[in-house]
């Protein structure tokens, strides 16, 4: 129940950002084109769509977090798996399991990474002072963006979140390999091209235990 609520979630989210980017960026192309014609611009030169690119630009960058552990769940990320096909089948299972594994390490060290630096610019004032009502005594408030002038921290959360959702994808991912020897595979989506014709012959897939199907 928790991980389908967590699938729709981020797959919402995803819809949601990428259709609002869109639909941002379409209105500010839509006022620069009408600034420039007579009579309308008399109106629309005195609305502010200067915060739209920043919002678009922050926009994309949540959507790419997002969207980068959308990848590792459903396998649409690109890889390099030569060296995985030159292996025979029951010592490659240890090898794709240490690259996700590293993935996980590797993201759980950036989401760390990330929550520190959110936390040190502006949620931990935010967080005492704001919301708990606390003396937080020299503590700075932390940055505010240009345009639209809200607390940096917001924006840059999307770093912790996106990247400890990442790193549970690459557990859930390890987790779903250890038990059944698959790992996710998008399609290709080439119309006409039949997906075995794009798998050797000579590269079966795993089995739960490792051997040749």
């Amino acid at each position: 129940m928790f991980l389908r609520m967590l699938d729709h979630l981020e797959e919402w989210l995803i819809t949601f950002l990428m259709g609002a980017a869109t639909f941002v960026i379409f209105l500010a192309v839509v006022h620069r084109f009408a600034s420039g014609i007579p009579y309308i611009q008399d109106f629309t030169i005195k609305i502010n769509v200067g915060w739209a690119q920043e919002l678009c630009i922050y926009m994309f960058v949540w959507m790419a977090k997002f969207g980068a552990a959308y990848g590792v769940r459903n396998g649409t990320h690109v890889g390099v798996d030569v060296l995985v096909r030159a292996l025979p089948k029951d010592k490659a299972k240890y090898l794709v399991m240490f690259g996700l594994l590293a993935g996980a390490l590797f993201t759980g060290i950036v989401g760390t990474l990330g929550a520190r630096f959110v936390w040190d610019n502006g949620f931990h004032y935010a967080l005492m002072h704001d919301w708990l009502h606390m003396d937080v005594g020299d503590v700075p408030e932390g940055p505010t963006s240009p345009d639209l002038e809200i607390s940096t921290w917001i924006a840059y959360s999307c770093v912790p979140l996106g990247s400890y959702l990442m790193c549970f994808r690459f557990l859930q991912v390890a987790w779903g390999f250890w038990k059944t020897g698959e790992v996710p595979h998008a399609e290709h989506g080439v119309k006409g091209v039949d997906d075995a014709a794009l798998e050797p012959d000579d590269v079966p897939n795993l089995s739960a235990d490792g051997a040749r199907k």
